[in-house]
């Protein structure tokens, strides 16, 4: 490299930094993470909130919105170079075509920019003119933020805690985990490397995290075996947990597992938090509440464990001057029950309140911090209509939508949600197997076909609440 291209590199690293400089003091800029575990509804969240920011006929709750004070709205460049941009037009196109499907799910970061024109209130507000905000909305896979958890964990306390959960799991061992945890008894011990044993090893287990997850279970640690993008195959995602041999060999498999889960750690996991996580601002937490209860009191309360470690990533607090020099906190945290469309509008404070309960432990630790935390339901996009039925005397409220597996309308009464959270919840910490009163059901819908008028934004249920949680507060 010659002087004339260090000089160049010198000079555009000097721009660079004084753009960033400028953009942080005229243009703000709000980093809004969005992440949810698997059959959450992230690209959907994001794609309808992108949709209906820039048409905001249907966002009164976002105060910005309905006074007038966001003036425009449009998409901008993929900000960061090394991150693909979030594909929101041919999710949009999925979701509103004459055939409307599901978009494919998250499976690797991704980002996008949404700039706004905005009036500041009050009167030096109206002196000072309208001022541009930068939204860039990060997506990024739930079951990369459970492996923040490993950081603070030897390979063999991990080992021992996911041997033991896969040990307590009946329906899992029926279908499978056993001859996982056979093969890890069997070969934990061995003196010598082979790499055909761990290959084995790690598929197996990789099989067993799909399983749970199939099952409605939440922890899915490392994430990267479920999503492993590039890296499939690599030597850091074959690793799996053993228990630990009375006196491990140096050179042997156990040793050889210990030494990847390190890798994996520093290779995957840090990077992830320092270039991505550690930069967020607002976050929002999409959970699948009724999913959970539908499979059961044993997922409910892997789903509870799972949010109270999820908070532990994220440094709540207020952001200041000295925060930002050494890292940011995250301010603001809203955990949100999706699919709230699945039932009838009367079951949607239960549904809240349930979601409440489930993260109590993580809204305490974050709230003591000093971040803001919510907890919601909301549907991004809704798939159905309301509906109330006559049944053996007995009226029910259901809602009605288009069956995703065989495209039929059909009404749905998926049960009576109960008013006590506890009534989910104790029998979910008790160990309970299944449910003593209350069938929850769940069906699969297809989003609905919807005609957009001009001004509006696909239909949902307080997704502007929501925002306005978000990001009201950086848009007055």
């Amino acid at each position: 490299m010659g002087i004339a291209d260090i000089a160049d590199d010198l000079f555009r690293g000097i721009e660079d930094a004084a753009a960033r400089t400028s953009e942080a003091l005229f243009e703000p800029v709000v980093r809004l993470g969005v992440t949810g575990l698997s059959r959450a509804g992230k690209t959907v969240f994001i794609t309808s909130l992108v949709a209906n920011m820039l048409n905001r006929g249907r966002m009164p709750q976002l105060l910005a919105a309905s006074s007038g004070a966001i003036r425009a709205a449009w998409l901008q460049p993929q900000p960061d170079d090394a991150v693909p941009r979030f594909d929101y037009e041919t999710h949009l196109a999925a979701l509103t075509g004459p055939e409307p499907h599901w978009p494919t799910s998250t499976r690797s970061i991704s980002q996008l920019r949404l700039s706004m024109k905005v009036q500041p209130a009050g009167f030096f507000g109206s002196l000072a003119g309208l001022r541009s905000v930068h939204l860039d909305i990060v997506d990024y896979p739930g079951e990369w933020l459970l492996d923040l958890g490993l950081l603070d964990r030897s390979y063999a306390d991990w080992s021992a805690q996911v041997l033991d959960r896969i040990e307590k799991r009946q329906k899992l061992r029926d279908l499978g985990a056993n001859e996982f945890l056979g093969a890890a008894r069997d070969l934990h011990a061995k003196d010598s490397l082979d790499e055909a044993d761990a290959r084995v090893l790690a598929q197996m287990y990789t099989a067993v995290l799909q399983r749970a997850r199939a099952e409605g279970f939440s922890d899915g640690a490392p994430g990267r075996f479920l999503l492993p993008g590039e890296l499939e195959g690599s030597p850091v995602l074959t690793f799996a947990p053993l228990p630990r041999p009375a006196h491990p060999a140096r050179h042997g498999l156990w040793r050889e597992m210990e030494r990847r889960f390190r890798a994996y750690r520093s290779l995957v996991v840090k990077p992830f938090f320092r270039d991505h996580f550690a930069r967020i601002d607002r976050q929002i937490v999409l959970i699948d509440v009724l999913g959970a209860i539908h499979a059961g009191p044993p997922a409910v309360e892997d789903l509870r464990l799972v949010m109270a470690d999820v908070l532990r990533a994220f440094r709540p607090g207020r952001n200041s001057w000295l925060s930002r020099l050494t890292g940011k906190r995250v301010e603001r945290v809203l955990f949100a029950a999706t699919k709230a469309d699945h039932l009838h509008h009367r079951q949607h404070p239960q549904l809240t309140a349930i979601t409440e309960a489930l993260v109590a432990d993580a809204r305490n630790r974050a709230d003591f911090a000093g971040a803001t935390t919510g907890a919601m339901s909301i549907a991004a996009l809704r798939a159905t209509v309301e509906e109330t039925l006559t049944h053996k005397g007995r009226r029910l409220d259901c809602v009605r939508g288009r069956l995703l597996d065989s495209g039929k309308v059909a009404a749905l009464y998926p049960g009576e949600l109960p008013g006590d959270p506890a009534l989910i919840l104790n029998p979910a910490r008790q160990g309970s197997t299944a449910w003593l009163s209350g069938d929850y059901g769940i069906m699969q819908f297809a989003p609905a076909r919807v005609e957009l008028r001009p001004g509006e934004g696909p239909p949902h249920i307080r997704l502007d609440k929501a925002a306005e949680f978000l990001i009201g507060d950086r848009l007055r």
